[in-house]
């Protein structure tokens, strides 16, 4: 599975990492009782699909793969 590198790139690392604080936010003010934590924790989790995007579009990411093309051409070949 990790030879697909699937989510290896600096954009997708740092949209989880963003992501994951917003749940350990919204997690912790839902404990606390208090709902404006508790948005500023999702706020952060759309805040994390944000910036990967940007990210992404700024070449940072995996670039797609075309419809049609087999994984294993995909990949260049290994010596």
């Amino acid at each position: 599975m990790s030879s697909s590198g699937h989510g290896h790139t600096p954009a997708a690392w740092t949209g989880v990492i963003i992501a994951f604080i917003g749940f350990c936010v919204g997690g912790a003010f839902i404990v606390l009782g208090s709902v404006a934590g508790f948005w500023a924790g999702i706020a952060l989790i759309g805040a994390g699909a944000v910036v990967g995007g940007i990210m992404r579009a700024a070449g940072l990411g995996q670039e797609p793969r075309r419809a049609g093309k087999p994984a294993a051409a995909a990949r260049p070949q290994e010596s």
